[in-house]
């Protein structure tokens, strides 16, 4: 089922068709862990989207690796002295 509401408190995912009745008739959403839920679509929106790349970008930059654009930059022709 798709994720109706994520509570970050208590660390729970509650999911649509999970459910559960009390003792007064109501039914309430169950809390799932986390770690028992598997992503299977992903829903990326423009600011999701935008987010990822940042970490992405700033990730690479952590581990050292150079983006495309930074080694465009570096490869200019180096000056040799005779």
């Amino acid at each position: 089922g798709k994720v109706t509401q994520v509570y970050r408190k208590k660390f729970v995912v509650h999911v649509e068709r999970i459910t559960r009745e009390k003792a007064n008739g109501n039914t309430v959403h169950i809390g799932i862990h986390p770690s028992k839920v598997q992503i299977t679509k992903l829903k990326l929106d423009r600011d999701r989207k935008r987010i990822l790349d940042r970490r992405s970008k700033s990730k690479l930059a952590a581990k050292g690796k150079h983006t495309e654009e930074s080694i465009q930059q570096t490869s200019a022709p180096m000056e040799t002295s005779s």
